[in-house]
């Protein structure tokens, strides 16, 4: 293969067998990657609006960089070089593909907006929201908690975690409908959830983590409603559920937070996050026919 081509596939077993050990010797780096694959591999390509599309770029027969895109979602990519970045905005631009939008780390969805933009004519723009990539150190769980407990939903708490869910969605302008007839099919089907609950079983607050994937585990979400915020809740319960992604095996923990939220920020890391890498998304506006 040479240093130009990217290897495109619809089969996600395929894609696996030759970048699955690319993906999980960083998994902290390559959390999305591992997590979107696994979701296709567990729910099926026909669980999808469109059939997902996977690359893998190899140098020396060594994998050097990845994508999956899952239309209408953006396409996400594995940190790239400039170089590397611009192969694949040629390959696809090449093969009719047309990425509504890119996310990644902001130098790689950076470096790829300008080659697409080269290569297509598209004009990108530089999404408002843009988050953090933390990785636990040492947890560190606030002292004093809020008096409390944690407690981890089951199956028949679903009704809860619906709500929850809905409710986060809500507050961070998600274009997604959560409840009981859309569930399976949203990204937040696949979490376990955690509550905070009061002394008197009122819940206050909430977190969720995805499954461990290629030795890592994504903390997502966590919530509190803006009435009950101040009162530690949410360090106790983003605490709890760090503690259990560890218990559970997870070589690095890992979570995203709003850049622009100072509050969320200072939280994650002093629970003992660190970060890792700032990301951003582009979205593309198709070039004007002359």
């Amino acid at each position: 293969m040479r240093p130009t081509d990217w290897y495109l596939t619809e089969d996600v077993d395929d894609f696996l067998a030759r970048a699955g050990g690319f993906l999980r010797s960083r998994p902290a780096a390559h959390a999305m990657q591992l997590t979107w694959a696994e979701r296709v591999r567990v729910r099926g390509a026909g669980a999808f609006a469109q059939v997902p599309v996977f690359g893998v770029l190899e140098q020396d027969g060594e994998v050097t960089g990845t994508f999956y895109h899952l239309p209408p979602r953006a396409l996400g990519l594995s940190p790239l070089t400039p170089e590397q970045a611009d192969t694949l905005a040629a390959r696809l631009a090449g093969l009719g593909h047309s990425p509504a939008s890119v996310g990644a780390d902001h130098d790689t969805a950076t470096a790829f907006a300008e080659a697409w933009q080269r290569h297509t004519g598209a004009t990108p723009k530089l999404r408002d929201v843009r988050v953090r990539l933390y990785r636990l150190g040492t947890l560190t769980p606030p002292e004093p908690h809020p008096a409390g407990r944690a407690r981890v939903l089951g199956e028949r708490d679903l009704d809860q975690a619906i709500f929850w869910c809905g409710e986060f969605a809500k507050a961070v302008g998600e274009d997604v409908t959560v409840d009981a007839d859309s569930w399976a099919g949203t990204r937040y089907a696949d979490k376990r959830y955690t509550l905070w609950e009061t002394p008197d079983g009122t819940p206050v607050s909430v977190a969720g983590m995805n499954p461990l994937i290629g030795g890592q585990i994504q903390v997502d979400i966590v919530y509190t409603p803006p009435h009950l915020r101040g009162h530690g809740y949410a360090g106790a319960v983003a605490a709890a559920v760090s503690r259990a992604a560890l218990a559970a095996g997870a070589q690095e923990v890992v979570l995203f937070a709003d850049r622009s939220n100072p509050t969320s920020n200072a939280l994650y890391q002093r629970l003992g996050y660190q970060p890792l890498s700032d990301w951003s998304g582009y979205d593309f506006t198709s070039a004007t026919p002359e």
